[in-house]
Formats: structure tokens, C-alpha cells, sequence
């Protein structure tokens, strides 16, 4: 899969993830790009906990039930 871009944006897909660190406010996800490639994605870790509650949680975990059990 290429890299997408859209109106300017930047598009990819983390692959594969095998880090998290959280260190000064700053929440990181590490892993492979869709490439191959080491990507790094880095949130502000208060905006991030503002975003994704348990509700989010629970959605996601039934998304992947969906796509499991369909696939």
C-alpha cells in the first residue's frame, strides 16, 4: 500500500505496533508503517485520555469482535 495523500494531508497506517511510552505529556506509539518502514506517532497524552475514554474502548473492542468473527 502507498502512502495516501489527501488535500496536503498525510495519510498511514501503523502496521504493526511493539512500543508505548509515555514521557512528559507526550504519549508515543512506535511500530512499522504499511512499508515496512519505523513510524513514530506522537499525541499530546491529556488531549488523548480527553478523546478516548472507555466508551471509546468498548467500541473498538466490538469493531474487532465484528471483523474477527466476519472475517
Amino acid at each position: 500500500m502507498e502512502e495516501i495523500k489527501v488535500d496536503g494531508e498525510q495519510h498511514k497506517r501503523l502496521h504493526e505496533i511493539n512500543t508505548f511510552q509515555c514521557v512528559d505529556n507526550e504519549l508515543y506509539l512506535r511500530g512499522k508503517d504499511e512499508m515496512g518502514k519505523d513510524l513514530t506517532i506522537c499525541f499530546d497524552a491529556f488531549n488523548f485520555l480527553e478523546w478516548i475514554d472507555k466508551e471509546q474502548i468498548d467500541y473498538i473492542k466490538q469493531k474487532v469482535i465484528e471483523y474477527v468473527e466476519n472475517k
